[in-house]
């Protein structure tokens, strides 16, 4: 069984290279291949997470600060350099994969009718490779290899497949990232010196306690590296511009998948592996969560090209994660672990119906349209039901993460996180805003003659909406085995603050 979990990350890459000795004239062939194994991994990451679950619910509460992996592969994998490759999985871990393999397997799907599949299905099966790797490794070298492998891709298919400013867009997007890599790596690599017992190992180095000199300057440069993957402030910029020039699977693997690869790293790695340095500073860094919750939201509302506005949306959903962890208690973190969740399947539907909308429109601009429920209703009703679940409507995800986060936040000891937590209650009202405001323009009225005969939701596009449908409204109505499930990971990382 553990050499089948390695066949998580390890599928995507295999299919990458089966896929070249198709012939590029036999795309049908070639799309159906991408799409089959995309399924297989999703259907994969659904079987372990049935096991893990069961064996998780049958141990019971886990004691101390170890993290309990399941079906472990340690082995030695570059002995010059004490690096081991060590994959594994919990529940934390595994529930990324699902939302990672449903954001491939769907990306795929949204690009039935892309130019140049083979290469482009080639790609995002690379970036599948790399988040799958993330979520699994647990040695901070392997980690960060597979960590590095997302800004590369990510340039190329927006710089070869995007529209408008692709390859500035591309680049911002890439530096970016790769300035926050780099700041992750230096820590990485002094943590290993610093430990004085020459190994990666993230159990071990958990084991470690670093001073608090260490801490307090490792810390910080720790978790930003992580958190501009997630676009905290003032390292959001790429995000908008990003989402604005990529092709739509790109738009919904960077909000989706990528984006919680970094509160994942902050989660896992930095508070996991520096507390003392987490008690200093996350009080603090939740001063720059004001920005993303709130004049995010207030940005979105004056945005006018739908990407922009679900960007945005994005960057503002994105800070009560950052909210959730910076008040640092059990209840908090769980809501956060929630959230990653939820918004990858929201930003997912999202920017799959934009991009349904614009392949038909050819538009973005939602003053440029209207009465469009009319002419393509299914895409409107997913549409809205993203909107609701944005506005943590209960019986979807986001009410069943987002009320957790607020809940820890107002009972977290620090007057600043509560401050943020109160204003962050506050700025639902301008979600509803932005989300009506753009829902009503887009949907409601007199049809525009120019869009009378638009067609209807094709076959793949009605599979799309149905993942996305099950995923939002099955984590809404029961959330209740997730949240026991997400203890088992998270009790060790809280323990450790203890």
């Amino acid at each position: 069984m553990a050499a089948a979990l390695n066949l998580i990350w390890f599928l995507p890459i295999l299919t990458v290279f089966i896929s070249l000795i198709i012939p590029r004239q036999q795309n049908q062939t070639l799309k159906m291949f991408h799409a089959i194994s995309a399924l297989a991994n999703m259907v994969l990451c659904v079987f372990f997470t049935v096991k893990i679950y069961c064996i998780a619910m049958s141990s019971g509460t886990p004691v101390g600060n170890a993290l309990q992996l399941q079906y472990l592969t340690d082995t030695s994998w570059l002995p010059v350099l004490n690096i081991r490759y060590i994959i594994g999985a919990d529940a934390l871990s595994i529930l990324m994969c699902v939302l990672a393999s449903v954001i491939v397997f769907t990306g795929i799907l949204m690009s039935w009718n892309i130019e140049r599949p083979k290469e482009f299905f080639a790609m995002i099966q690379i970036l599948g490779t790399g988040v799958f790797g993330v979520f699994l490794s647990f040695d901070l070298f392997l980690f960060m290899i597979f960590y590095e492998i997302e800004a590369l891709a990510m340039y190329l298919m927006i710089a070869g497949w995007g529209t408008g400013r692709k390859d500035y867009c591309g680049k911002k997007l890439t530096l970016t990232l790769a300035l926050g890599s780099a700041f992750a790596l230096i820590v990485v690599i002094a943590m290993y010196f610093e430990s004085g017992i020459g190994s990666w190992d993230i159990r071990k180095l958990a084991d470690i306690t670093f001073s608090k000199d260490f801490q307090t300057w490792a810390f910080p440069l720790l978790f930003m590296g992580f958190a501009i993957s997630g676009s905290l402030f003032p390292f959001h910029n790429w995000s908008p511009d990003g989402h604005s020039a990529a092709p739509t699977a790109v738009s919904m693997f960077a909000a989706g998948v990528m984006m919680k690869m970094g509160t994942y790293g902050c989660l896992r790695v930095a508070m996991y592996l520096m507390p003392e340095g987490a008690k200093f500073w996350l009080p603090y860094i939740a001063v720059l969560v004001l920005f993303n919750v709130v004049i995010a939201a207030f940005i979105a509302i004056k945005q006018r090209d739908l990407k922009y506005i679900i960007a945005y949306s994005s960057i503002s959903h994105l800070g009560l994660i950052f909210l959730g962890l910076c008040a640092a208690n059990l209840i908090s973190i769980k809501g956060a672990s929630l959230q990653m969740l939820s918004h990858g399947f929201l930003t997912g539907l999202f920017f799959a119906c934009i991009g349904m909308i614009y392949s038909r429109t050819h538009t973005r601009m939602i003053d440029e349209m209207g009465g469009l429920m009319k002419a393509i209703p299914l895409i409107g009703v997913a549409f809205v039901i993203a909107g609701f679940t944005g506005l943590g409507l209960p019986g979807l995800s986001g009410f069943a993460a987002e009320l957790p986060i607020f809940m820890g936040a107002l009972r977290s000891s620090n007057i600043i996180v509560q401050i943020v937590a109160v204003l962050a209650i506050l700025s639902i009202t301008t979600t509803a805003v932005y989300v009506l405001q753009a829902t009503n323009k887009m949907l409601s009225g007199p049809l525009n003659s120019k869009f009378e005969s638009l067609p209807k939701a094709t076959m793949p596009e009605k599979i799309v909406l149905a993942v996305y449908f099950i995923c939002l409204f099955g984590m809404g109505l029961c959330p209740g085995w997730i949240s026991r499930f997400l203890d088992t990971s998270l009790l060790p990382i809280f323990l450790n603050f203890l």
